[in-house]
């Protein structure tokens, strides 16, 4: 029992992990939106997800940078490095400047991750409140 628990609390770790790294990459592209020649990016969040769980579903996979370069550093600061999965965001018609931030876009991708940003919370909460309940703390 506790085995599933702590695995499901893992996996909401996991995706939150993942969900504010997201975040914070539509937010630089929403605030580089007049940014000559800016490259609107983002992650390929299921991607990135199968591999913070691991292959085989169990958890405990971990991200890496990929380093093309010998002079790259280390990817220390985020665990979960977006490697392969980080791209950038094709554009339909591009400023005349080179920016390719579509604001209805960005917007639009960035209200969806914010409602699977607070689903995710209300899990963990849900799961923290299951094993309160199963040590008798709601009494």
């Amino acid at each position: 029992m506790l085995n599933k628990i702590d695995k499901e609390i893992h996996f909401v770790q996991s995706a939150l992990n993942l969900r504010a790294k997201r975040q914070e990459i539509l937010a630089a592209n929403i605030a580089n939106s007049d940014t000559p020649n800016y490259k609107a990016r983002d992650i390929d969040f299921s991607a990135a997800l199968k591999r913070a769980i691991g292959a085989s579903g169990s958890l405990g996979g971990s991200f890496a940078m990929n380093r093309t370069q010998a002079r790259h550093l280390e990817s220390t600061s985020f665990a979960g490095g977006m490697g392969s999965d980080f791209k950038y965001r094709s554009t339909v018609q591009p400023s005349l400047d080179g920016n390719t931030v579509d604001m209805d876009v960005e917007r639009a991708h960035f209200t969806e991750n914010s409602l699977h940003y607070q689903f995710l919370i209300d899990r963990a909460t849900s799961a923290f409140s299951t094993m309160k309940q199963a040590v008798g703390g709601d009494r």
